[in-house]
């Protein structure tokens, strides 16, 4: 991968933490740009290509989570959420709108960095291997469920439920190994491609989010994801 192609917005109204990112995301090989308000990053967004955006959620004027909410309408760029605001409802806020993943204030550029490039090493890994995954069957069906891999859709009792990019790969990963007991640490490495690093609370919340839409149109399809306590999360389909 050569990481001197990809290009990120970096939106937030504080210039020392832009300046701060630039700096560490410029010297690991990134072309950086930058937006200090939401109004701003929306037009860059429009008028041009990137393959990340960092993204604060408390911005003058359109805030973090309506440029994300925009985003996903026309466009299905990685958002890295960067923000102050940690608790578990805010959290589910940026998910829920289509965040693939939340880094709280204060945070380790550092750490910025290797969730930047996990990101861009899976977008990478997919595009490497969607021809390969075509030649086999492209759908898992299950009870009450049935996922389409290359459509990115996930039914439930023959409705779609829609589902975040994050929230579709964790759904396709405990269906593919159904059965399987997973730690919250696996699935940070697998599914979020981050080792050892990683806020545990962001697998339950996607668990949470999971459940909460499965469960109106299915208990049961909502009950499959399982918590195995003290352990971790499967999706269970034998009985």
């Amino acid at each position: 991968m050569n990481e001197q192609i990809h290009r990120i917005l970096i939106v937030d109204d504080d210039e020392h933490i832009r300046r701060l990112l630039r700096l560490y995301l410029t010297n690991a090989g990134y072309y950086i740009d930058e937006a200090e308000d939401g109004e701003i990053a929306l037009q860059k967004i429009v008028q041009n290509y990137y393959d990340l955006i960092i993204l604060d959620l408390m911005l003058p004027g359109v805030d973090g989570i309506e440029v994300c909410t925009r985003l996903r309408r026309i466009k299905t760029t990685p958002v890295i959420i960067l923000s102050a605001k940690a608790d578990e409802s805010f959290r589910l806020q940026g998910f829920d709108v289509g965040a693939d993943d939340y880094v709280s204030k204060p945070f380790s550029p550092r750490e910025v960095i290797v969730r930047v490039r996990a990101i861009l090493q899976r977008i990478s890994t997919f595009s490497i291997n969607v021809s390969q995954q075509r030649k086999h069957t492209n759908k898992i069906v299950l009870p009450e469920i049935i996922l389409d891999y290359d459509a990115r859709t996930v039914t439930v009792r023959g409705a779609e439920i829609f589902l975040t990019q994050k929230e579709y790969d964790l759904l396709y990963f405990l269906a593919k190994f159904s059965d399987k007991v997973f730690s919250r640490e696996s699935l940070l490495k697998e599914v979020w491609n981050f080792e050892f690093l990683g806020d545990l609370r962001t697998v339950d919340t996607h668990i949470k989010r999971l459940r909460q839409k499965l469960h109106p149109v299915s208990t049961k399809a909502a009950a499959m994801i399982t918590t195995v306590w003290g352990v971790g999360y499967k999706l269970t389909v034998k009985e």
